[in-house]
């Protein structure tokens, strides 16, 4: 579900689970396993015409209180092993980033989209941020936090590069090759960047060794969320706006 490609000495990570590039257990799993083994700098993308639409919310309702501590589990290792990795992070958004598709960008070092809707809205369907997930969106957006976290709306591409959720919105045919440029040319010095990078998520670390997701994991099972992910479900099967 990760496809692994090298353009000169960059990796370019594929999310590849189609239509929408959801997150289940096993393609986070296969993220993790795949950045942790992976050395130098990263550009993570989708395939299709979806970067990701977050979380798989079928296999949520599928699942019960034992599988959304796993799957919260396995999105926080995979969000921080995206976020922790030492060399450069460049998420090259393809297409929507919705939701957890959102806060794997933002765990990346560097944002560039084509188009698309991106953001975070975990709260609009009522599900809370798993505790890593929420840190590293702190960290990212620092005093806009509030704003795109509680209102709970995807941007189009150009208020989301106002917003600071992304760096830059370019051309669909000029994604991939700002993106290895990017990533190319970020760490001229491997082990300081590496060593900056480490300091300035200090703070995420910090906030995550006193985490308890106890009451993410109640609410990820309780029967009106479960409720409010039927009609979103149901919603989307419809097409509806």
């Amino acid at each position: 579900m990760i496809e692994t490609g090298h353009r000169d000495a960059v990796t370019v990570l594929r999310l590849n689970r189609p239509p929408v590039n959801a997150m289940n257990l096993e393609l986070l799993r296969s993220l993790t396993e795949t950045m942790r083994a992976t050395h130098g700098p990263v550009v993570v993308t989708g395939t299709g015409r979806v970067f990701s639409a977050g979380v798989d919310l079928r296999q949520v309702l599928a699942g019960d209180a034992r599988h959304a501590a796993t799957l919260i589990d396995t999105l926080a290792e995979a969000f921080l092993a995206v976020f922790e990795h030492p060399a450069p992070t460049v998420a090259a958004i393809n297409g929507a980033a919705i939701a957890g598709g959102c806060v794997l960008a933002l765990a990346c070092d560097v944002r560039l989209v084509v188009g698309g809707r991106i953001g975070l809205t975990e709260m609009a369907v009522g599900v809370p941020f798993p505790r890593a997930g929420l840190e590293i969106v702190r960290h990212a957006l620092g005093s806009r936090v509030t704003r795109v976290v509680l209102r709970a709306e995807p941007f189009g591409a150009e208020a989301a590069v106002r917003l600071g959720l992304v760096d830059e919105q370019l051309p669909a045919d000029g994604l991939m090759t700002r993106a290895v440029e990017i990533a190319a040319g970020m760490a001229p010095s491997p082990t300081t960047y590496a060593l900056v990078k480490s300091q300035l998520h200090e703070p995420v670390r910090a906030a995550l060794a006193q985490a308890d997701d106890s009451a993410t994991i109640a609410a990820w099972s309780a029967p009106e969320t479960r409720e409010r992910i039927s009609r979103q479900l149901e919603s989307l099967r419809r097409g509806d706006s």
